[in-house]
């Protein structure tokens, strides 16, 4: 089953909210910007914090020259204490598909992590709709994280807002 609620921000623009089921949650709005900047935004690590609606993300780490498929990258992070994880695009079709699987480094790989961070592209009238999803159906132990959804949901209403902002 698929849900979808909208709501209005201050900005007047329009947030979707798309579930397909409890393992995927998904936020859309559409951004007044091609998607080819948009793309670029969040094809490049180094200014994902820029953008970041959790406030987690602090700085991208061992960065290859330019993303691609299959390509690594890390990430310092911050949810009460700092911590790191690791990203390898999974999915890269520029300009309207990119996503990347997240886990921790070293063996703690074996224990946890495993979503899949994933941006969809579209063209809309006034811009990009832009779908930002978190996807938990290969994450090592689901239980741990699906209590997360809800603020996850908010975290990518924001993240969205803040990709319009960074691009005015």
């Amino acid at each position: 089953m698929r849900a979808c609620n909208r709501s209005r921000t201050g900005s007047g623009s329009s947030v979707a909210v798309v579930s397909a089921s409890l393992d995927t949650a998904s936020v859309e709005r559409v951004i007044p910007a091609p998607a080819e900047e948009i793309f670029a935004l969040l094809a490049d690590p180094r200014r994902h914090h820029e953008f970041d609606g959790s406030g987690t993300v602090r700085n991208a780490k061992q960065l290859p020259e330019r993303l691609a498929l299959g390509a690594k990258f890390g990430m310092s992070m911050r949810w009460g204490a700092p911590y790191s994880m690791v990203s390898t695009v999974i999915e890269f079709d520029p300009p309207q598909r990119i996503a990347w699987q997240t886990w921790p480094p070293g063996p703690a790989r074996y224990l946890l992590g495993g979503r899949i961070w994933r941006y969809e592209l579209e063209p809309a009238d006034g811009g990009t709709l832009v779908r930002e999803t978190w996807d938990i159906s290969h994450e090592r132990i689901r239980a741990a994280v699906l209590p997360l959804r809800e603020k996850t949901i908010e975290s990518m209403t924001k993240t969205l807002e803040r990709i319009e902002a960074v691009l005015a």
